[in-house]
């Protein structure tokens, strides 16, 4: 279960991207936030902010039109 949820369902890039950084900024390290998403380029922009950041994406996976992340915060 992760610390805290993301709802982005509805938004187009950049603003899932955008909103989960700035959720993270209030994290402390080790949390986990789990991020839901229907941006199909979600998909890649997270993979991609996970390198750039260090954060680690834990899991990926989607279910009928919803993209579901979980992130687990770096040091």
């Amino acid at each position: 279960m992760a610390d805290q949820t993301l709802d982005a369902k509805g938004l187009n890039c950049p603003l899932p991207i955008l909103k989960a950084k700035k959720t993270i900024k209030s994290m402390g390290s080790g949390e986990t936030l789990e991020i839901l998403s229907t941006d199909p380029g979600s998909v890649a922009d997270f993979e991609a902010f996970c390198r750039q950041t260090g954060n680690e994406l834990v899991s990926s996976s989607s279910e009928g039109d919803t993209y579901k992340f979980l992130i687990k915060i770096a040091a």
